[in-house]
């Protein structure tokens, strides 16, 4: 029996110390996997970046800083400058942020706190359904129907409401050409609406159901749940999505090829043509046949990268004050 027994311990023990083993390699090879699959996403965006400086080193050399401050963009006289460009990627992505946000978090209010429970799924879906849609159809929608209604109705009667008005009236001024920097924006607006919405919406079903429940328990509206329970806890995953909602504006290229005009100019009236990043390096790259404008291009596509990193910088450094404003 002590045989047996002994035999019988050392056979389990045999069998645990293989188990181990093999748990532990398991771990390691996860545990590596992760740490290439990080180290991978490092080289790849240093890859990416060391990329866009080597193509645009050409015009960096010889523009300077002057490259970011110029306004002419002449491929005849090899004079390039990238100002309007910035000016257009950053203005019609700002006011689309700025019609987007508020719209998206009202729709994933109304449908985690208002909505019939029977219409809050057809109308996530329908919401989740604008994401899908290649921007090409919303280019050639913008361009064949929404700029004419634009150009016939709502702009001559913006530019008679605020003719007059200092201030207003430069930035509504000029010919109705339904197309141009405020219809862009309205058609960035349209396209990272359901990215925001869908996020804030997600985000707002995973507040615990309790903390909602004992402040409508102490008399509290929905409003007031929604401003000081829903959001402060939320408030991270909503950056987050209206993070993803701008870089989807920042880079967008072909619907705004369509309605921004192409202008390279810079003009104080949202009516007017003009041009962003994307737009130019889109309508461009393929006629360029010279070194110096290839690599203007190319000096584009490192701003662009540029300026959303900054922005999604300045995002986290918002929330890190946040933060430790609440001691969160």
């Amino acid at each position: 029996m002590t045989a047996v027994s002994e035999a019988a311990t050392s056979s389990a023990m045999r069998t645990r110390e293989a188990t181990v083993r093999r748990f532990a390699l398991t771990d390691m090879v996860f545990r590596t996997a992760t740490r290439l699959s990080a180290i991978l996403v490092l080289v790849l965006l240093g890859g990416v970046a060391i990329s866009l400086i080597a193509g645009s080193w050409e015009a960096l050399s010889k523009f300077g800083f002057s490259f970011v401050t110029t306004e002419s963009w002449n491929p005849v006289t090899e004079n390039f400058g990238a100002l309007a460009p910035i000016y257009g990627t950053i203005v019609t992505s700002a006011i689309a942020i700025l019609i987007a946000v508020p719209i998206g978090i009202g729709i994933a209010v109304f449908l985690t706190e208002l909505c019939p429970r029977p219409l809050r799924r057809p109308i996530g879906i329908a919401v989740e359904l604008l994401a899908g849609i290649p921007s090409i159809i919303y280019g050639i929608w913008g361009l064949f129907v929404f700029a004419p209604f634009l150009q016939t109705t709502v702009q001559p009667f913006i530019i008679s409401l605020f003719h007059g008005i200092p201030g207003l009236s430069s930035l509504f001024a000029g010919p109705p050409y339904g197309i141009g920097l405020l219809t862009s924006s309205l058609i960035l607006a349209i396209m990272v609406l359901p990215f925001i919405t869908s996020i804030t919406k997600d985000v707002f079903d995973t507040v615990p159901a309790v903390l909602k429940e004992s402040a409508y328990g102490i008399g509290c509206t929905t409003w007031e749940v929604t401003r000081r329970v829903t959001i402060p806890y939320t408030r991270v995953g909503i950056m987050g999505g209206v993070m993803l909602g701008l870089g989807r504006a920042l880079g967008e290229t072909m619907a705004v090829t369509f309605v921004i005009g192409n202008a390279h100019r810079i003009s104080a009236s949202l009516f007017a043509p003009g041009t962003t990043i994307s737009a130019t390096i889109a309508n461009e790259f393929t006629e360029a046949d010279g070194n110096l404008y290839t690599s203007s291009l190319v000096s584009l596509g490192l701003i662009l990268f540029i300026i959303t990193f900054i922005i999604l910088a300045l995002a986290r450094y918002m929330l890190l004050r946040i933060d430790s404003r609440t001691g969160a």
